[in-house]
This record gives C-alpha cells, sequence and structure tokens, in this order.
C-alpha cells in the first residue's frame, strides 16, 4: 500500500486544489423576452437566435 514519505505541504496542497473551484455562469440578455438567458442555448419561450425554433413551454 502507498504511503506518503512526506506531509503534503499547505502550499503544495492549495495549488492542486486551485483548478476546483465552480466556474462563474456566464448570462446574457434574451433579444425577444428580454430575460437573461446562458448564451447558446434556447430560451424559456422557444427562442433562439431571434427565432422561434420549438413551441412554448411556458404557456402550455
Amino acid at each position: 500500500m502507498a504511503v506518503p514519505k512526506r506531509k503534503t505541504s499547505k502550499s503544495k496542497r492549495d495549488m492542486r486544489r486551485s483548478h476546483d473551484s465552480l466556474p462563474n455562469v456566464i448570462v446574457s440578455e434574451d433579444k425577444t423576452t428580454g430575460e437573461l438567458k446562458r448564451p447558446h442555448h434556447v430560451s424559456a419561450d422557444g427562442h433562439y437566435n431571434g427565432r422561434q425554433v420549438t413551441k412554448s413551454k411556458v404557456n402550455r
């Protein structure tokens, strides 16, 4: 069984964990409704890039 020979320093431990944080969510304003949405995703009313691509799930 592998056992570490030396204690991992706080610096080494924190440098390893530097990429573990969650990225900030980027949002943009929808052209048709003005609500915030993630870029390259279909909005809640079914619009993508200024045109209707799916039926609306909001007004069912």
